[in-house]
C-alpha cells in the first residue's frame, strides 16, 4: 500500500494524465482568441471565436454522447476505465474553457450588436439553455470527473464506480450537444 506522503496529488496526477502541453493550448488559445478578439474591436473577429469555440464544445459533446459513449457502452469496465484514465484529464482543462469563452464570446457579440435585450424571447431561450448547460457542467459533469480522478489516485481504485461515472458523463455529453443544438437554432433565427 502507497503511503499518504509518497502519493502523488490528484491534481499532479491529472496534470500528467493530460500532459503539460495540451493543458497550456488548452487554455492559452481560446482565451488568446477572446482577449485578442475583444482588443481588436473586430466584430467579425469575434463572431469568428464565439463559432469557433461553439462548434469545438458541440461538436465535442456530440461525439462524446452519440459516438464513443456506444463504444464504451460495449466495453468491459476495466477497459473503459483505461479509456477514462487518458479522457477525462483533457477533458477538464477544455471543455470549461470552451465553454466559458463561447458563452463570453456571445454575450459580447449581442451586446456590441445591440441585441442583448432581456425582453428579447431568443435571447431569454439562449440564456435559458446557457445555464442548463452551465449547471449540468458545474453541477454534474466537473464534480463526476472529479470523483473519477480520486478513484485513479487512490491506493484501490473502484472500476466498476470509474466505469459508471465516466458513462454518464459520456451520455450527458450527448444531452449537453442536444442543448447546444437548440441554441445554435436559436441564434441561428437571432440574426435573422
Amino acid at each position: 500500500m502507497i503511503s499518504q506522503e509518497t502519493r502523488p496529488s490528484t491534481f499532479s496526477v491529472i496534470v500528467q494524465l493530460a500532459n503539460p502541453v495540451f493543458i497550456l493550448l488548452a487554455i492559452t488559445l481560446p482565451i488568446g482568441a477572446l482577449v485578442a478578439a475583444t482588443v481588436s474591436g473586430s466584430l467579425a473577429f469575434l463572431n469568428y471565436v464565439h463559432i469557433m469555440t461553439g462548434a469545438l464544445w458541440t461538436g465535442i459533446d456530440l461525439f462524446m454522447g452519440f459516438v464513443l459513449g456506444p463504444v464504451l457502452g460495449g466495453m468491459e469496465p476495466k477497459d473503459r476505465v483505461s479509456v477514462f484514465r487518458r479522457l477525462m484529464p483533457k477533458m477538464t482543462f477544455l471543455m470549461p474553457v470552451i465553454a466559458a469563452v463561447t458563452t463570453t464570446a456571445g454575450i459580447q457579440l449581442a451586446q456590441q450588436m445591440g441585441m442583448f435585450s432581456l425582453d428579447n424571447p431568443r435571447i431569454l431561450a439562449a440564456l435559458v439553455v446557457t445555464g442548463i448547460l452551465t449547471v449540468q457542467g458545474f453541477g454534474v459533469l466537473l464534480p463526476n470527473e472529479i470523483r473519477i480522478f480520486q478513484q485513479l489516485v487512490s491506493a484501490k481504485p473502484d472500476v466498476e464506480k470509474i466505469s459508471r461515472l465516466g458513462m454518464r458523463n459520456a451520455r450527458l455529453g450527448g444531452v449537453q450537444g442536444l442543448f447546444q443544438v437548440a441554441v445554435i437554432f436559436v441564434m441561428a433565427t437571432l440574426r435573422f
